[in-house]
Order: C-alpha cells, then sequence, then structure tokens
C-alpha cells in the first residue's frame, strides 16, 4: 500500500474527477495534481481546516468529499435546534409551543376529533378516565432518561462501537432492526423506537448510509410494534389484556408465537431487499464523539433506566418512578426535563378523549357488538387503523370472550396506517424533525411496507386459526 500525506486546502467546487484532484500546498503557491488512478490502494490524508479526513481510493471520493463540506452546515443547523430546544434564543418558550403545535398536523386532528366527540358527549368526570395516566407517566420518563443519555453522548458512542464491527450494509441494518424486534419485547414498542430511531439516524448518517434511513426506519417501526406482541410487557394492549382474561404466560406466549415468528422471518427477507446492502460501511475518520460526558450522569441514568423497566414489568408504581426521574434530573439538569416531546404526550391524551367518547356513544356501541361477534379478529384490526389499536383495545374488549382472537387482531392492526398504532407517530416525528423534506417519501414508504405486512399476517393468521382449527 502507498501512503501520501499532503497537507492541502482543497475546494469542493473544483473536483470534477474521482479519481484526479487538484489540491493546493498549504506551505506553497505551487497547485499539485495528484491523481489515485494508477494506485489501487492509495491513501490520501487530507487535512482541512485542521481536521484529518483519512479516504480510500476505491469509496466514492466526491461524494464523501461533499458530505465534508455539508457537514458542518448541517451540524450547525442541528445546533441551532438544539440551542431553541434549551431556551438559549429569544423566543419565548410559549411562542415556541405554539408555533410547534401549528406544525403538527397529527396533534391538531386528534384534538380536533376528540372536541366533535365532545359534542355528543359533553365533559364530564369521566373525561379523566378516558386517559391512560400510567402509559403517559412511563412514557415521559423513558423520554426523560432517553434525552440524559442522548446529552451525555451514549448513543454517539454506540455507534461508534457497532460501526467497528459491520461490515456492510445488510449487517448494520439486521442489527438496528432487531434491536427494535427483540428490544420490544421487554421495554416495550414505545421504547424500543424511542431509543433505537435516533441511535439510527446517527449512525446511518456518520457512515454515509443515508440512503437506508426511510426503509431501516420503517423496519424498525415494523419490527418494534410486531415483535412487542409476543410478550405482556411488550405493550399496552398486551398488559391490559393480559390482565383482563386471566391467562397464563404459557398460553399467552403460544397464542403469540406464530405470528411472531412470521414477521421476523418476514423482516428477515426484507433485508436483503435494501438498496447498496453489500455496500461496505466505512466511517469517516474525523467523526468522533465531541460533546462532553459525565460517567455519574451515565451510571445515574442507567439506573433510572431500569427503575422505569421496573415501572413497565409492574414492579413499582409508575407515579412513584416518574417523581423520583423527575427530582432527580430536575437536580442533575433541569433543561432535560424541558427536552421531553411533550406535543406527543398531548396528541396521545386527544385520541383518548375522541375513543373513550366513542365508547359512550349508544349507536356506535350497538353497531360494534353487532358487528363483532365472531370476527373478532378482523374487526379490531380494521377499526386500529382509524382509533390505533390500544384504543381499539380498550373500546372493543367489553363486546366479546372471545379473547384470544381480540388479542391477536389488535397487535396485528398494529401494521397499515400511520395511527394503527401510536408507536409509529414517534418514527414519524424522530425522522421528520431531522430531515423535514422526507415526511412524503416517509409515508408513502410506510404505509406500502405496513400494508404489505398486513395482508401477509392476516392472510397467514386466516388459514392457521380460522381453516386449520378455531381458537376461543
Amino acid at each position: 500500500m502507498v501512503e501520501q500525506n499532503v497537507n492541502v486546502e482543497i475546494s469542493i467546487d473544483t473536483i470534477e474527477d474521482v479519481t484526479n484532484m487538484d489540491v493546493v500546498d498549504a506551505n506553497s503557491t505551487t497547485i499539485h495534481s495528484i491523481s489515485s488512478g494508477n494506485t489501487d490502494t492509495t491513501v490520501l490524508n487530507l487535512e482541512v481546516e485542521r481536521e484529518v479526513i483519512k479516504i480510500d481510493s476505491d469509496l466514492d471520493l466526491k461524494k464523501k468529499m461533499e458530505l465534508r463540506a455539508t457537514e458542518d452546515a448541517d451540524l450547525a443547523k442541528l445546533n441551532k435546534v438544539e440551542e431553541k430546544q434549551n431556551g438559549d434564543n429569544n423566543e419565548s418558550v410559549l411562542k415556541k409551543f405554539i408555533k410547534i403545535i401549528k406544525l403538527d398536523p397529527v396533534l391538531i386532528i386528534a384534538w380536533i376529533i376528540a372536541i366533535i366527540s365532545s359534542f355528543f358527549v359533553l365533559p364530564d368526570r369521566k373525561y379523566i378516565d378516558y386517559i391512560d395516566w400510567r402509559s403517559l407517566g412511563i412514557l415521559w420518563a423513558l423520554m426523560v432518561v432517553v434525552q440524559g443519555f442522548k446529552k451525555n453522548s451514549v448513543f454517539e458512542r454506540i455507534g461508534q462501537f457497532m460501526l467497528k464491527r459491520v461490515t456492510y450494509g445488510w449487517q448494520l441494518a439486521a442489527v438496528l432492526i432487531f434491536m427494535c424486534f427483540f428490544g420490544s419485547m421487554l421495554i416495550t414498542n414505545d421504547v424500543a423506537l424511542i431509543t433505537f430511531v435516533p441511535f439510527a439516524i446517527m449512525i446511518l448518517k456518520s457512515s454515509c448510509r443515508e440512503d437506508l434511513m426511510i426503509p431501516v426506519i420503517v423496519y424498525q417501526t415494523v419490527a418494534a410494534n410486531m415483535g412487542s406482541m409476543l410478550t405482556p410487557i411488550g405493550n399496552p394492549q398486551n398488559l391490559y389484556l393480559y390482565g383482563v382474561t386471566g391467562m397464563s404466560i404459557g398460553d399467552f406466549l403460544l397464542t403469540m408465537l406464530p405470528l411472531s415468528s412470521l414477521t421476523l422471518v418476514l423482516l428477515a427477507l426484507c433485508i436483503f431487499t435494501l438498496p447498496k446492502k453489500t455496500k461496505k460501511i466505512v466511517m469517516d475518520e474525523y467523526y468522533t464523539v465531541t460533546k462532553g460526558a459525565s460517567s455519574i450522569q451515565i451510571i445515574i441514568y442507567l439506573l433510572l433506566f431500569v427503575l422505569a423497566l421496573c415501572t413497565v414489568l409492574r414492579l413499582i408504581p409508575w407515579y412513584i418512578v416518574a417523581g423520583v426521574i423527575f427530582v432527580v434530573v430536575a437536580i442533575m439538569d433541569y433543561k432535560i426535563i424541558l427536552r421531553v416531546d411533550y406535543i406527543l404526550l398531548l396528541t396521545f391524551i386527544g385520541f383518548f378523549i375522541f375513543t373513550g367518547n366513542i365508547g359512550r356513544i349508544a349507536k356506535i356501541k350497538e353497531i360494534l357488538e353487532d358487528l363483532i361477534k365472531g370476527r373478532e379478529f378482523l374487526v379490531s384490526a380494521i377499526t386500529s387503523q382509524f382509533i390505533s389499536n390500544v384504543p381499539a383495545t380498550l373500546l372493543l374488549t367489553g363486546f366479546t370472550d372471545h379473547y384470544k382472537s381480540l388479542l391477536q387482531g389488535v397487535n396485528v392492526g398494529g401494521l397499515g396506517t400511520l395511527i394503527a398504532s401510536m408507536a409509529s407517530l414517534i418514527s414519524y416525528k424522530a425522522i421528520t424533525n431531522v430531515y423535514p423534506s422526507t415526511k412524503g417519501r416517509y409515508f408513502k414508504q410506510f404505509t406500502l411496507i405496513n400494508v404489505v405486512f398486513l395482508i401477509i399476517l392476516c392472510s397467514f393468521w386466516y388459514v392457521v386459526y380460522e381453516l386449520l382449527f378455531q381458537i376461543d
């Protein structure tokens, strides 16, 4: 291998060819022409603005340099957003809050339908019972902890660790997707996406594989929603039905195992349809974790995370854990609490009010009773498409005693539309906040992939459970 070390000042606009590049010697005014076309393994160390970039000549050099040229602009943009979130600008918190509300269509839709439904069911004390405070409390607590991890560059460090052990694009995608699939079984689908979607965005960007960004995050969302259906603690509807039905853990697992296993196989096959899956993953040498990190804070956040998981497992009351997290984080850094996505929490409340009111409208209740008898799987899957699978579970449980079909239906019903599973909104907001221009493309790919998975799983359920044997 031939290695050349050249200190240069370089203008990206002058790059015309991948194998030929004009550079200006930093120590003189002489212009040199460096060609790597005749050397298979030439490595150039280019010092640009005091940062060293190590580039292999067999990579797409032009793309790498263009990316490096725009990296500072991107980081500046992200830092500007972060400064606004931290309150370092002159705009008031109230004005920012109102501005976000105006720009969040999902929040607006949730509250419009909630308000419309309130004309049919006038507000009263029962409205408070609509809201699943436990789910909101756990979600809030986990978002606080995740923000603490982000401040201490935990995800960036994980990204660096993983990139050193991944060679090809499909391997990286597999790790990101299956972390969501298996992780959601223990930490719920919401937490898996809150944790691993920002992680995926960070490492795909740093490894120059933003072409995988949309499909990987879509598959992560499918993986989290479908992986979570295997266990009682995987998602809110499972926790609720597990308590209502009184079924044993073994019976629960056997009920959901066939559908969960099929999803695992489908996800594995989908990984090999990704673009440039055999392209090697290379992380720029200049990419390092520059944010300060406190080992003590990381340990504290890890302990808080364990506490939050204990709440998910119903070992500790949610309000105790939420209170502990609030006090501890407020003492360490109160700004972390302000970074929580309160817009998402408000969106949840809007949908809770709407679905609660729907359940109290007599006409709709009668229609549901007639529709669901003997058709629990189909009705619950369809209902989930419009009001989400958690509210659909709460709405339909009282109209049938065929709980296994209902359990399977609301979980498979988490596929399909963007609101079929509330957890899907987490991924949508995560990627569109960083890449606003991807909203249309993400929505199209999300819908297409989810509908395909929905059709396959529904067909599988019909053949296995309806034709081969009946389930109660």
